[in-house]
């Protein structure tokens, strides 16, 4: 019988274990070694950022660093963690006694950080430094915040504190004073791919470049989500591989070919087969927002490729590139803009519309004629200096 029970989500197994392995956080990174080689190590520190950045993970490995003493047992703090230490090992399996982690969400009185203050007083049992690493900690009361704040300021040699949150200004002024800030970036988009390419390759999955940016790109920033949105698709996909067409299926994304066609038809004035298409993207269950969601962010990227100065902030594969290029050599700044203005109208008015398929045909079709309109301007510019 297969033993279902030894899987472990990609999130869980890849999780950086050194300092090194944490992806898109290089300036914190070359702080915190820093840090530790001029042995200036605070006492308290806050890590922040969105979800899935690697704020947990960081005060883990800090927390091992400070601890690790190696395989022959003498080593003292260090940024490289050996990982095979009883410190380092126990660290990472979760079971030290001496590093302590507490979530805040669901323990956010007065009397969950009484425990803390009272255990501070003990030196660690085993380990040079007692660790607390507290999760979600804007979550705490104002009154546990203010009981946490004379521990915080002068807390015993023995001892660090490591903050996370992902809603820092919900944070007293007092605490964020007393401690060293940390703030951990969005994962940019090319540095997830990456990511991803190399965990295929470990995992032994095909994968399809585009794919995998598009997984980046619907992750946001945050490298835990790309992790499970890859597990995923890997999961429900016909074999080990990671397709373009799988992933978009199963994610329910809007094909950008689709975005294609549409600016294709509207360059061209042809109504009829911009509404056609808008027909069959809701035919295809797609909501009528996203699309026009969609559609400004096609034209936003248009705009972006048009001057070889903003081409870097086109996040897609070269051959996707090549496409956008082409397009944008078709329509004019003015198009762009326009058209842009009008989706980004569409989009703020879409819920208070009576009617919003007929509220998003209207905008293509005003899109549709932008051209026209744009001549009629000309000519009749033209025929006033004509007239002077």
């Amino acid at each position: 019988m297969t033993d279902t029970t030894a899987y472990r989500v990609l999130a869980r197994k890849y999780r950086p274990e050194t300092f090194a392995d944490l992806v898109g956080q290089e300036a914190m990174v070359r702080t915190l070694k820093n840090a530790f080689a001029a042995d200036r190590i605070a006492q308290a520190f806050i890590m922040t950022g969105i979800r899935g950045t690697g704020k947990t993970t960081t005060a883990r490995i800090i927390a091992k660093g400070m601890n690790c003493i190696g395989t022959d047992g003498t080593s003292g703090p260090t940024t490289e963690p050996c990982g095979a230490c009883e410190h380092c090992t126990a660290i990472m399996e979760g079971r030290h006694v001496d590093v302590i982690e507490m979530d805040a969400a669901s323990n956010t009185g007065v009397a969950n950080i009484r425990e803390i203050i009272d255990s501070v007083h003990y030196r660690a049992a085993s380990a040079r430094y007692k660790v607390y690493i507290i999760d979600e900690v804007h979550m705490l009361s104002t009154a546990a915040f203010n009981a946490f704040l004379k521990t915080l300021e002068e807390p015993p040699k023995y001892a660090i504190f490591i903050l996370a949150t992902t809603e820092k200004h919900k944070i007293i002024p007092t605490i964020l004073s007393r401690c060293q800030i940390f703030d951990f970036n969005r994962i940019q988009i090319k540095h997830i791919a990456e990511h991803l390419k190399y965990i295929a390759g470990k995992e032994e999955v095909d994968y399809e470049e585009e794919a995998l940016r598009l997984i980046a790109t619907k992750a946001d920033g945050a490298l835990r989500d790309a992790l499970s949105i890859f597990d995923l698709i890997v999961t429900y996909s016909a074999g080990k591989k990671v397709t373009y067409q799988e992933t978009i299926s199963n994610l329910n994304i809007l094909d950008y070919d689709y975005y294609f066609k549409v600016v294709d038809a509207l360059l061209e004035e042809n109504i009829s087969t911009t509404l056609l298409l808008f027909d069959e993207i809701l035919k295809k269950g797609f909501d009528g927002h996203n699309f026009i969601v969609g559609l400004s962010e096609h034209l936003r990227d248009l705009l972006v490729v048009k001057d070889e100065a903003t081409v870097e902030l086109l996040q897609v594969s070269e051959s996707a590139k090549e496409r956008y290029l082409e397009q944008t050599a078709r329509a004019s700044v003015s198009f762009l803009l326009s058209a842009l203005n009008l989706a980004n109208h569409c989009d703020i008015h879409y819920k208070t519309s009576k009617n919003q398929r007929l509220h998003v045909e209207l905008t293509l079709m005003k899109v549709a004629k932008l051209s026209q309109a744009f001549r009629l301007a000309t000519l009749a510019s033209v025929d006033s200096k004509k007239k002077a």
